[in-house]
């Protein structure tokens, strides 16, 4: 008789209780995926140099990259080219030999009511405009120049103390407009002879412009001003005999107080800011 064939192929043992029985073959895999590192932590101590750069009011982060790779830019006295490179707020950065501060630059615009002082403090108690803007920014903000007490209208805040030279020094012109109530009619004699000029205990003042507020009465006052000295509007129209009743600024630098209600502050926006840099 001829021998079953029914076992061909079957592995030595297999269907069979002797034998040596084989263990299945097992594919060792090995993972390609390696695991993640620890992201390394920020040091917060640490920012990138061309943020630096652009929070001192140089130029954006994208042109401080062009001018640290065309080595512009110094590190504690070392000219930096890398792209990515770290500061502390700590170091001597500069560029082009002028030392740079870090702390990003900050413009407020307030519309301020009466009753509150021009100052960062004050030893009587008396409430300060700084109480107005607390909450605008971190940064320590000041005021760009006065407003009287009593005076009401716009009043700048910023950080950049090179703005605020510019924007308080009488050579570069800057525009301040107030409306003025008097407590009577201002003659059309007394008009002329303050677009003259007056002579005031302090030494003459010149005014840019003045006139009347179209449809109101004559004791409303348009007048344009570059001076920087205390109390200059409501002492022009003292020395000729008239009272101030309301001063209120309503352009200062080209800013205005549209859409502000009083009492209220505003960021500028980006052009603002390059328009009154633009001044000469």
């Amino acid at each position: 008789m001829a021998k079953s064939d029914s076992n061909r192929g079957k592995r030595p043992g297999h269907g069979s209780k002797k034998g040596n029985f084989q263990k299945p073959y097992k594919r060792q895999v090995t993972s390609s995926i390696k695991p993640k590192a620890a992201p390394k932590k920020s040091n917060p101590d640490e920012i990138r140099l061309n943020r630096y750069i652009s929070n001192a009011g140089i130029c954006s982060r994208r042109e401080a990259d062009t001018y640290i790779a065309a080595g512009n830019v110094t590190v504690n006295g070392k000219v930096i080219t890398e792209m990515g490179h770290k500061v502390k707020r700590s170091d001597d950065v500069r560029f082009d030999g002028r030392k740079l501060n870090p702390e990003k630059k900050e413009y407020i615009l307030l519309n301020k009511p009466k009753n509150f002082i021009t100052t960062t403090s004050d030893e009587k108690g008396r409430r300060t405009v700084m109480e107005l803007v607390s909450s605008a920014s971190k940064a320590r903000l000041l005021p760009v120049g006065r407003l009287d007490r009593n005076t009401t209208g716009l009043l700048l805040f910023t950080n950049d103390g090179d703005l605020t030279k510019k924007l308080t020094h009488p050579t570069h012109g800057v525009r301040k407009l107030y409306h003025v109530h008097l407590d009577k009619s201002l003659n059309m004699s007394d008009l002329q002879a303050i677009a003259e000029g007056i002579e005031l205990e302090d030494g003459p003042i010149e005014v840019d412009s003045i006139s009347y507020i179209q449809g109101a009465p004559k004791r409303e006052i348009g007048i344009q001003i570059h001076s920087g000295r205390n109390r200059i509007v409501r002492r022009i129209f003292e020395h000729l005999g008239y009272e101030v009743v309301k001063l209120d600024r309503v352009i200062f630098a080209g800013l205005t107080k549209k859409d502000l209600p009083r009492g209220h502050w505003r960021h500028l926006t980006e052009q603002e800011v390059i328009n009154l840099k633009m001044i000469k």
